[in-house]
């Protein structure tokens, strides 16, 4: 749901500075001097005992936007833009912000697709900077986020444009051999779906009201429609949508795909349920508006339905048990907003923007049990 590179956001007054004539082009960056959780001198000497000095005369900068993992542009000496990644400060739910997982994916995967931007160095050194990090290869675009194709025009041309765009891009990660990428042993992609299941299963008993029979219903419909599927061993992305993608804003050619943390291998068509379950569409209900993750109800764009068999004949990859793959991706979105909320609810995260997550959570797992229920694709 987060960006390692530069992702697009309105040009706002105290987001730009004088100093915006040294930035790489379009960059949109936290004001100067926001909080940071680095002693950067710290990180500048470990980084240049790992070959890769700083340049002393830019001052790390934090990417503006996100809710989760923290990233900071910053300037080698020779020059070159990087990207510094890191979770978020405070406990993390298991598996999340996996900074190890994903540099050892993007350290590979950029000779096989180019899309991927390079992981240059990984630090498990807590003393440096407090958390793990990554130093990635930086990439300029644009990215469109939320439920506006802004700056792109509202057109239905941009909407079946954009649809395109999401179903070939999420082809191409699937294309991909992971053995030729070095990804042979990445994940355990026997049993995968039952495995996933009955892993969010127990993570929302950890964060969701344990009275909740939609809760109780769902992890029960999950156990028995999801043993004995998939294990197909598939390069997984597994957070696959449009403001993951960085696009140039003349061509809409996408220039990379963001945000590999939770990759992996297993079956190719949780990937598209998951990119399908941020997909909103006219009917849906209130909770589906209010995620506001991409602008998919807007002119132009396909269907979940009809994005699903375009994929489908894309791929060749049958939708026959299509739905218990919706189903658990809808689910785990629903957990995951529960566990944001936890954080707020706990103190841990004080954004306002988290205030209203316990509500969207409760909605999303209702609307996957009336996709449980064929009410909805």
């Amino acid at each position: 749901m987060f960006f390692v590179g530069q992702k697009y956001l309105m040009r706002s007054p105290e987001v730009f500075t004088a100093e915006s004539a040294s930035l790489p082009a379009g960059v949109q960056l936290a004001p100067p001097g926001a909080p940071a959780p680095h002693d950067w001198s710290r990180v500048g000497d470990y980084l240049a005992a790992c070959g890769f000095p700083l340049d002393p005369g830019f001052t790390p900068r934090r990417f503006a936007g996100g809710l989760a993992n923290l990233n900071f542009l910053l300037r080698m000496r020779n020059g070159e833009w990087v990207v510094l990644r890191r979770p978020p400060a405070g406990p993390l739910p298991p598996g999340a912000h996996d900074m190890a997982r994903e540099h050892r994916i993007l350290e590979r995967l950029w000779r096989q697709l180019p899309l991927a931007p390079r992981s240059y160095h990984l630090c498990e050194d807590l003393a440096i900077a407090g958390a793990p990090f990554q130093l990635l290869e930086y990439r300029c675009g644009i990215s469109i986020r939320g439920d506006s194709v802004a700056p792109l025009a509202e057109t239905a041309q941009t909407g079946e444009a954009l649809s395109r765009l999401l179903v070939e891009g999420l082809a191409s990660i699937h294309s991909v051999d992971p053995a030729e990428a070095g990804l042979a042993t990445l994940g355990k992609p026997e049993g995968f779906l039952a495995r996933a299941a009955r892993g969010w299963i127990s993570r929302a008993g950890l964060v969701c009201d344990p009275t909740s029979p939609t809760v109780s219903g769902l992890a029960a419909w999950l156990e028995q429609h999801t043993a004995g599927l998939g294990g197909d061993g598939t390069l997984l992305h597994n957070d696959f949508k449009l403001d993951n993608l960085l696009l140039d804003p003349a061509t809409l050619s996408p220039v990379a795909v963001l945000d590999w943390d939770m990759g992996t291998r297993g079956d190719a068509l949780f990937d598209l349920a998951t990119m399908l379950s941020y997909w909103s569409e006219a009917g849906d209900p209130e909770c589906m508006t209010q995620l506001a993750q991409m602008p998919t109800a807007r002119p132009g764009f396909l269907t979940r339905e009809q994005a699903a068999v375009a994929y489908s004949r894309r791929t060749g990859r049958p939708l026959s048990d299509f739905k218990a793959y919706r189903v658990m991706a809808m689910f785990k979105l629903g957990v995951v907003f529960h566990q944001l909320y936890s954080r707020y609810r706990s103190g841990e995260v004080q954004d306002e923007r988290y205030a209203g997550f316990g509500r969207l959570a409760d909605g999303l797992l209702e609307f996957t049990q009336a996709i449980a229920d064929d009410k909805y694709f």
